[in-house]
């Protein structure tokens, strides 16, 4: 079936899944930050692997890539990429500051390995409810690189993946930090298949 053909079948699905899956993280963020949370709706389409480096832009831009392994009925990898500054913002955002000069220490990897590891739970869970499929995420690995090192490492197993991605475009913020992340559902051949079949997508 091709991308465009996709995108268009699976529509309101993408967009059902994109608003459950965003109010449940801004929903967990702001009791965290015991702070509101505003989420813009996101945008959600099936991607072809190639097209997730234009997405990302520059391949020597920095950016933050929490990668997550899916486990359950639905096999494969998860990404949640944050360009540097929206990592910052979203660390000040955790702790209350405005410190724009910071660099990223330990500590703050940890807390954007946990911010990463609670918004890709809330859009595996809101597509666990959607299809009735069991679906969780591994424990999350965080890497600082140029986004083209970091779109190298499910690259590098693309032999064993599909060539499709589902792809979430996450903006929020909280006064004056903006956040933007792209989440990248990255299934097997034969899971991207049993996805499609439990949306009634295919028979």
């Amino acid at each position: 079936m091709l991308i465009d053909t996709l995108n268009n079948v699976l529509l309101d699905v993408l967009k059902e899944l994109g608003n459950i899956g965003s109010g449940n993280a801004a929903t967990a963020l702001a009791t965290i930050i015991n702070r509101k949370i505003d989420m813009d709706v996101p945008q959600v389409k099936i991607l072809e692997f190639k097209e997730v480096s234009n997405i990302l832009g520059d391949s020597e831009k920095p950016v933050v890539g929490i990668y997550f392994g899916m486990e359950g009925d639905i096999e494969g990898n998860m990404m949640f990429i944050l360009d540097l500054q929206s990592a910052k913002n979203l660390v000040n955002m955790l702790y209350g500051s405005s410190n724009d000069d910071r660099d990223l220490n330990d500590m703050d990897i940890s807390a954007l390995s946990e911010v990463g590891n609670i918004i890709s739970s809330s859009y595996i869970n809101s597509l666990s409810a959607l299809t009735g499929l069991t679906l969780k995420i591994t424990i999350p690995s965080v890497c600082i690189d140029m986004a083209g090192a970091i779109l190298s490492v499910p690259a590098v197993q693309f032999g064993q993946m599909g060539d499709h991605v589902i792809f979430i475009e996450t903006q929020f913020e909280e006064d004056n930090n903006k956040i933007t992340g792209d989440l990248f559902l990255i299934p097997e051949i034969s899971s991207f298949d049993k996805l499609l079949k439990s949306l009634g997508v295919v028979q």
